[in-house]
């Protein structure tokens, strides 16, 4: 054991006087990934919420037919503007986000009791222009319930004829639970940076050394291969679950400069939250460790081993991404299944449901196998006097 004790100090010191390998995997990547995501989350949420404050910029074609609808609209924070040449080619050049034309015959269909054609001309690829949609929407449907009531009094009826039914919400999520649908890619941020940070250690350690043919010298010493292998292997770990551990502290600091109160959620990645991802994550990053020193020890370049990392990088990504757009039902089976239980249960401790330690100990003990399992087959791959030939 002090064999593989000393592997794993050679292996962390050797590393750390990389310090480009250091400052990309224990600094740009734990610290980017949280602050590109707080600018995109202010600046999106800043964004409509000064666009709801601000006046409706509405050019309106055929204002002159409906004078009682403009002035409802006006009332109601719109600011009319003229009417361009072509509705249609003014929003697909994104000269306004949306054109409302109301039919020449509006009036005399509204005299008649009848419905009055208006129509909203806009581009519903264009993101930008979602917002004002739903808010003059909501406008004219306001607008429409309210002259619909008027015209039902006026003809001796009570407006509630047309509402045979009385809907109440009653919303059971939480400011924390919301927060999940919005943070949902927050397991993929981690699960990518356990990964990240263990691959470049993991390709030195077999790869690079293969290459610098300096792992012939090691292997020739007098210690078992399984002991040089389990140095290796805890060094990958320790700084995957370093890169893990500071990921989540890094969201956890930046979550305080979320307009979350805005938005009516709450980010709160508390001591549990921390201490429960560090407890699913561990074996998970020796999964990780473990896949990566088995691939890289087929290459017998660092290239070689980079490119082959590179795309053994869709694993993790792939079902994580999967799951944060097809969210299913939770069931205890899935933490058994390795990257789907770190996903769930990281999702549900951010969401601020309740996660029982049993399937915490399910999580890991079923990916502390399969980390096992494939710890034994670099073992195996170690064996071969092969491994040590770069040519």
């Amino acid at each position: 054991m002090n064999s593989a004790i000393t592997v794993f100090l050679k292996e962390i010191r050797e590393n750390l006087r990389d310090k480009r390998t250091v400052v990309n995997t224990l600094v740009t990547g734990p610290l980017m990934a949280p602050l590109i995501f707080v600018l995109l989350i202010n600046t999106m949420v800043t964004r409509e919420l000064s666009k709801a404050e601000k006046p409706l910029s509405l050019p309106v074609v055929g204002a002159q037919f409906a004078p009682n609808l403009i002035a409802a609209l006006k009332q109601n924070n719109v600011d009319i503007k003229p009417a361009p040449t072509d509705a249609e080619q003014a929003v697909r050049d994104q000269d306004a986000d949306l054109v409302l034309r109301i039919d020449a015959d509006f009036a005399k269909a509204w005299d008649k009791g009848e419905p009055a054609q208006i129509e909203i001309v806009h581009d519903a690829s264009q993101q930008d222009a979602r917002g004002s949609v739903e808010r003059l929407r909501k406008l004219l449907d306001a607008y429409a319930q309210r002259n619909g009531a008027l015209r039902l009094l006026a003809r001796g009826l009570s407006p509630t004829i047309l509402k045979p039914l009385a809907v109440a919400d009653r919303d059971q999520s939480t400011p924390q639970s919301r927060a999940g649908l919005m943070f949902a890619m927050l397991p993929y941020f981690f699960i990518l940076g356990g990964f990240i940070g263990g691959m470049a250690l993991a390709i030195d350690t077999t790869a690079g050394e293969r290459e610098r043919q300096s792992l012939e010298p090691l292997l020739a010493n007098p210690v078992s291969r399984w002991k040089i292998l389990g140095g290796k292997l805890a060094a990958t770990t320790a700084f995957a679950i370093t890169t893990v551990l500071l990921s989540i502290l890094a969201f956890a600091a930046v979550g305080h400069f979320l307009p979350t109160e805005k938005i009516g959620i709450a980010l709160t990645l508390g001591p549990r939250f921390v201490l429960a991802t560090l407890f699913v994550m561990l074996p998970l990053a020796a999964l990780l460790g473990s896949l990566q020193t088995l691939v890289a020890a087929f290459a017998k370049s660092y290239r070689e081993a980079q490119t082959y990392l590179s795309l053994l990088m869709l694993v993790p990504i792939v079902p994580t991404l999967l799951l944060s757009v097809m969210p299913v039902k939770t069931q205890l089976w899935m933490y058994a299944v390795p990257l789907m239980g770190q996903q769930v249960a990281i999702l549900r401790l951010m969401r601020g449901d309740a996660v029982s330690d049993s399937a915490l100990a399910l999580c890991f003990a079923c990916t502390a196998a399969a980390a096992l399992l494939f710890g034994t087959a670099a073992a195996f791959i170690y064996r071969s006097e092969r491994l040590a030939i770069s040519a």
